[in-house]
């Protein structure tokens, strides 16, 4: 069906009706655009809830977690509103489209310096937020949209070529959500992370909605061979593709794809420079817009930081974790040259804004490193060596700071990561990782001149070495698990089995006999039953057999209870022997206790006599007990502490559950030594934690009890262990936002 055929399709199909009657087939894509977004937004808002509940758990002050707080409350009431206010603005869209841009038209052009004045930087915040998810999702859907688009305005009466319409196109869909979002009366921090996860679960997951949209009107028969060639007369049949449609599609999605990270990273340094506005005046801004200064470019720029002399390096001995962090004021050392640049026109020189603003930013980005104690010192020392070698990259290119694949990016957080088990220098001087680590740093210094490839090649080698050092890591520790957890598990099986042997025999009198087959012999058989019960499920029986020789072994005189003990007597034998001659019981005296315990079993069942003499005695202790018992003792002052101590404790536990396997942390003993170790298993048998070193050999293990101990004490610090310049960005951005609200 050509594109013509399918205008009069739809024609014949919406005689009589304007929007308000739509065709079945936008009515199915508006019912399918609906639900399907409505679903993808109630994902949003639970991650949202998670992730205001992760940041209230991990606030540093009871005003900040209560402002976290106070927005989930806000979020979870006004929610299904939202929801339900979004769907129905949505459904609008379909009944009266809004005119859509064309796909060259940008969405909306970033705020320059001029206009940053003109908005308050919460708005200025939001729209940033929201042109780049606007702007991200046009250029990755960008084929399907300009399909619908010319489905759609075909089948609109008001729409046409110079006025196109599509229902669908994010700027609509973004737009109705973020103006239903204003019922939310939350700050600009806690609306930030509602878009992002809006931008996460709803903008990201557009594509398939798409494709059923287009699906749908191609059944319809609406332009079913669809082509696009630029503003070139459209074509009412397609061909075939061919091997180089193939890799021009290719091609196209690749620059798709770059134009929507490029888009992105534009709309997330926009942000940062309008949080940095605020700080210009602190720092002192630029001179650009002064016509007595010579404003330098990014290539003189350059220059200039090549002449940045390195603090100390090489130091001394020739280690370039040795000392402390090294610290370089960047703003203060480029100022000094500038001070002493001499520009062709004579003029005092000074820097662009956007160099400021990256000079300043590169600046508080270490300040955070350096300051975080998450990082091994060695690594701390190592990182802040290359202060002035990242002033480069980002003068040459920016993205470092919102892709996280940048090679420079990638390389120091794979160094930190890599690193976080180091404690002191003692363990590192005979440590691979060391060597390989320290040599990247050095390289970096002598042979960085501004090619971002060298961080790109010097990352791929590092993860290359990691691989390999990381699967003897792994095998040692898996070793090292699966042999305390034997250890562990046989610990707590004895433990068990002896416990429960005391306190079934404490308060019985029974024969020596008895008591030596069941603590020397049946003891082991309860062992092995605890450590296989997972499998065999024997424990139980095992423990049956104990409650049942005991009660064989008193006398009974109901006649229902001795037909009873008739009964199970040959059995109880049997399961006896069976399961000591299991164990390897000793042959020659298995025969001669096994005799014994007959004897014993036979004098019991005969002995009604002494039954009936011992039933009055065996009351008057009982009695007398009572009389002395008093349950409503108040507790003693040690009992007192105690039940204070484990509620103290008590509230460290639910951070101890949260530590999991793979996770580093750091001990700190009384001496004042400290070391790092990784949680390497959970024994949940013990309620054991084990951790193992950085080659896999176990350090410690504690009980979950111990290390909320620890934890209260503040002998125990859990370290973070997301990326290092990730943490270290959103410190920054963090600040910023709260300078300038």
């Amino acid at each position: 069906m050509t594109r013509q055929s399918g205008i009069h399709y739809i024609h014949e199909h919406r005689q009589g009706g304007g929007p308000a009657n739509l065709p079945g087939e936008i009515s199915r894509i508006r019912e399918t655009v609906v639900a399907g977004l409505g679903d993808l937004l109630q994902g949003a808002f639970d991650a949202v809830d998670d992730s205001l509940f992760e940041l209230a758990n991990n606030a540093r002050s009871n005003n900040e977690q209560n402002r976290y707080f106070e927005a989930m409350r806000e979020i979870r009431i006004k929610r299904r509103g939202v929801e339900k206010a979004f769907k129905e603005s949505v459904s609008r869209l379909f009944s009266d489209p809004p005119g859509s841009r064309t796909p060259e038209t940008p969405v909306s052009s970033n705020p320059s310096s001029d206009t940053l004045s003109l908005v308050e930087n919460d708005e200025l915040e939001e729209q940033v937020a929201l042109n780049a998810m606007i702007s991200k999702s046009r250029a990755y859907f960008q084929g399907p949209l300009l399909q619908l688009q010319t489905r759609f305005t075909a089948i609109y009466p008001q729409a046409s070529e110079e006025a196109p319409v599509n229902p669908m196109a994010p700027e609509h869909l973004c737009g109705a959500f973020v103006e239903t979002a204003q019922a939310l009366e939350i700050q600009i921090r806690e609306r930030l992370i509602v878009l992002k996860q809006f931008d996460r679960y709803v903008v990201s997951n557009l594509g398939m909605l798409l494709d059923e949209a287009n699906r749908i009107l191609i059944q319809a028969g609406i332009i079913p061979n669809f082509r696009y060639h630029a503003r070139q007369a459209e074509q009412s049949e397609e061909a075939p593709k061919s091997p180089a449609d193939a890799t021009t599609q290719t091609e196209s999605d690749s620059h798709t794809r770059t134009a929507a990270e490029g888009a992105a990273d534009e709309a997330f340094f926009d942000q940062i420079r309008s949080l940095l506005a605020g700080q210009r005046q602190h720092w002192g801004s630029a001179h650009q817009s002064d016509d007595s200064f010579h404003v330098i470019g990014s290539q003189e720029l350059n220059q200039l930081i090549n002449a940045l002399p390195q603090p100390q390096t090489p130091p001394p001995s020739g280690n370039l974790s040795q000392g402390e962090p090294v610290v370089v004021d960047l703003r203060r050392a480029v100022e000094s040259l500038l001070e002493q640049q001499q520009t062709s026109d004579g003029k005092p020189a000074a820097l662009e804004e956007t160099d400021e603003d990256l000079i300043n930013l590169v600046s508080m980005l270490f300040e955070f490193i350096l300051d975080d104690y998450n990082l091994s010192p060695p690594i701390q020392v190592l990182i802040s060596r290359l202060q002035i070698p990242i002033l480069k990259v980002v003068i040459k290119d920016r993205t470092f700071f919102s892709r996280a694949t940048h090679p420079a990016r990638k390389l120091l957080n794979a160094l930190a990561r890599a690193g976080i088990g180091w404690s002191d220098s003692d363990e590192k001087t005979r440590d691979k990782l060391y060597e390989q680590i320290h040599a990247i740093v050095a390289r970096i210094l002598e042979e960085f001149d501004g090619d971002i490839g060298l961080f790109e090649q010097l990352g791929e080698e590092f993860e290359q070495f990691l691989a390999r050092e990381n699967r003897k890591a792994a095998l040692v520790e898996q070793r090292t698990r699966e042999s305390e957890r034997g250890r562990i598990k046989s610990q707590k099986a004895q433990e068990t089995v002896d416990d429960l042997l005391q306190r079934k025999l404490s308060d019985q009198t029974i024969p020596d006999t008895v008591h030596s087959i069941l603590m020397n012999g049946w003891s082991r058989v309860m062992f092995l039953a605890y450590l296989r019960d997972d499998v065999e499920h024997r424990w139980n029986q095992s423990v049956r057999v104990v409650d049942d020789l005991i009660w064989c072994l008193h006398p009974h005189l109901d006649d229902e209870e001795r037909d009873q003990w008739v009964r199970v007597v040959p059995g109880l034998l049997k399961t006896l022997r069976a399961g000591l001659e299991e164990v390897s019981y000793n042959a020659t005296r298995l025969d001669d206790m096994m005799a014994s315990l007959k004897h014993e079993l036979t004098e019991a069942f005969r002995n009604h006599a002494q039954a009936e003499a011992r039933e009055p005695a065996a009351d008057t202790p009982t009695e007398a007990s009572g009389e002395d018992t008093d349950d409503t003792a108040e507790p003693t002052a040690i009992e007192r502490q105690q039940e204070l101590e484990e509620a103290a404790v008590a509230e460290y536990l639910g951070q101890i559950d949260e530590i999991a396997v793979g996770n580093w942390v750091e001990f700190s003993l009384v001496n004042g030594t400290r070391f790092r170790c990784k949680l390497s298993a959970i024994i949940d048998e013990a309620e054991c934690l084990v951790f193992v070193n950085r080659m896999g050999l176990k350090v410690i293990e504690k009980t979950r009890t111990d290390l909320a101990h620890e934890l209260r004490q503040g002998r125990l610090t859990i370290l973070e262990q997301g990326a290092l310049i990730d943490r270290a960005m959103d410190a920054v951005m963090g600040s910023l936002r709260r300078s300038a609200g």
